[in-house]
């Protein structure tokens, strides 16, 4: 679909905007924005409506809302004086105003006629010959960032970002990444994914523009499935401008992080509908790790299902063994498997792994959480760190280092750790399991309240994780709250029927003095041997 208006053309499936023949770089935000305002010019537009359908409900300030109307305006040339085509009604709202015309034919006819020199480049860019066949594993292109500053002497920050992404992508050794000097030929271009995609033979292509006004630095970024042009994640990083290469390292850091999991989401539910015969290796495993992420004990016992057929029929692929030991010392210690002959088979798996390929990060991983499982803090400890060092962007890690840390009652140091976890991963599907590891920390620190409040958090969103739970009923009864404590603990007996004072003793790897007041609260709360 293309709106035609005044001296503009929007293109909403290839999310361009054009005025006369010129492109006009424009935020992603802006440009949901300014698509909501058209679809429904019709009527008066509220600020409920924008806040509900452009920012998802979340919470936007009054001069957020009235900055991104602004950039609307400048956007389609329309100055706050004028309104010929956004017009503010008083106390009511916003109405698009100006004559659309509508073309449901994306680059058809009536497509805005864009220059020529505009379309011999978009046609010098395609690669001769037929398009290079999809890898076998995710495949990425990062184009490079727009300077949206106005200043040339941004360029070298906008590029600098592109290539510490394109670097920090390409060591996650399970993504197909398109080297910098093919992506940097469309640097000024107005492309379109697709086209991109299909040239470069790429799944996945990310975008983003940075823009600095005074000391205040804007990054965003887009993942987007190249084959459709739909997104898939988008993001906004404000910060403040004082060390310019440590804020280059940190968004880079952000953006790794948050590519990652949502990749191997991406890829987990293009695999759905397809026949596990028909899967490879890594189509496997990504599959696992969809199911795995949702941290259901339904999800836990189809990723090691499906990671059991996968070592069988590729024992040979490193991830399948790690990450098969990883999910069933996991299940071990949240509840939802006993321990008894798994632990074993989860060591062999987690050794064979690191036989395979060492610089494996989850083989680290696996040996980190085999480690915790036997209560050696500083072994489990320096495998999470070499799997940072292997992938210096792995979220998990730092969660995972954290929870050795708090299992051994170091809570101030666990609570750091959680700390760059969160930094790196906001959105991080194994936020509940972390919010557990979170609850544990303030809890050995004597601050009740605070566990309190971050094992709700965790049982709230993952209601079926027993270790959330436990820690509520031990936080709960330890701040005097007994009778919720008992309640709570009725509920747990209902999702954990062999909960004990043994089972926790064998099960859950706390060493031994924060195991005493673990127990000590499980006991307030009227857990029984």
């Amino acid at each position: 679909m293309i709106y035609v208006f005044a001296d503009c053309s929007l293109d909403i499936d290839r999310r361009e905007l054009w005025r006369g023949n010129d492109p006009v770089a424009i935020e992603p935000q802006v440009f949901d924005l300014l698509h909501y305002l058209i679809q429904n010019r019709e009527r008066v537009v509220s600020k409920e409506d924008l806040i509900a359908h452009v920012w998802n409900g979340r919470i936007v300030s009054d001069s957020s809302l009235s900055s991104r109307i602004t950039a609307v305006r400048r956007a389609v040339g329309d100055g706050g004086d004028q309104q010929r085509l956004i017009r503010t009604i008083a106390r009511k709202g916003l109405r698009f105003v100006g004559e659309v015309r509508e073309d449901r034919r994306s680059g058809g006819a009536s497509a805005p006629q864009r220059s020529p020199h505009v379309e011999r480049d978009t046609v010098a860019l395609a690669s001769p010959g037929p398009p290079p066949p999809l890898p076998d594993k995710p495949s990425i292109a990062v184009l490079p960032f727009t300077n949206m500053s106005g200043d040339p002497e941004q360029e070298y920050f906008s590029d600098g970002i592109t290539e510490d992404i394109i670097t920090a992508l390409s060591r996650l050794r399970w993504f197909f990444v398109i080297a910098r000097n093919s992506t940097f030929v469309y640097k000024g271009q107005a492309v379109d994914v697709r086209l991109v995609g299909r040239d470069l033979g790429v799944r996945y292509v990310l975008e983003g523009s940075v823009r600095k006004s005074g000391q205040r630095m804007r990054i965003t970024s887009q993942l987007l499935e190249a084959t459709t042009g739909s997104h898939i994640w988008t993001e906004r990083y404000d910060r403040e401008l004082t060390d310019i290469f440590a804020l280059q390292d940190e968004i880079t850091a952000s953006v790794t992080a948050a590519i990652e999991p949502k990749l191997i989401a991406a890829e987990g539910m293009r695999t759905e509908t397809r026949s596990i015969d028909d899967l490879n290796a890594w189509d496997l495993v990504a599959r696992a790790l969809s199911h795995f992420g949702k941290m259901t004990a339904a999800d836990n016992d189809a990723a090691i299902a499906v990671l059991r057929q996968t070592v069988v029929r590729h024992p040979t692929y490193a991830p399948a063994h790690s990450i098969l030991a990883f999910a069933l010392l996991v299940s071990f210690q949240v509840g939802w498997m006993p321990t008894s002959g798994n632990k074993e088979v989860a060591a062999r798996l987690a050794h064979r792994a690191a036989e395979l390929d060492d610089s494996d990060p989850w083989a680290h991983m696996a040996l980190g959480y085999l480690a915790i499982t036997d209560r050696r803090t500083d072994e489990a400890v320096r495998h999470f760190q070499v799997a940072l060092d292997l992938n210096p962007n792995f979220a998990a890690a730092y969660g995972y280092t954290a929870w050795a840390l708090v299992l051994d009652g170091q809570s101030e140091e666990a609570l750091r750790h959680f700390g760059q976890w969160m930094r790196m991963s906001p959105r991080d599907p194994l936020t509940g399991f972390f919010c557990a590891g979170l609850s544990a920390a303030h809890y050995f620190a004597g601050r009740y309240d605070e566990a309190i409040k971050w094992a709700r958090q965790g049982t709230q969103l993952r209601p079926g994780m027993p270790a959330g739970h436990r820690m509520l009923c031990a936080s709960l009864a330890q701040a005097g709250l007994v009778d919720e404590a008992r309640s709570a603990m009725t509920h747990l007996r209902k999702l954990q029927p062999a909960l004990s004072v043994a089972w926790v003793e064998q099960s859950v790897p706390y060493t031994a003095r924060p195991m005493a007041l673990f127990l000590d609260g499980l006991r307030k709360a009227g857990l029984t041997n």
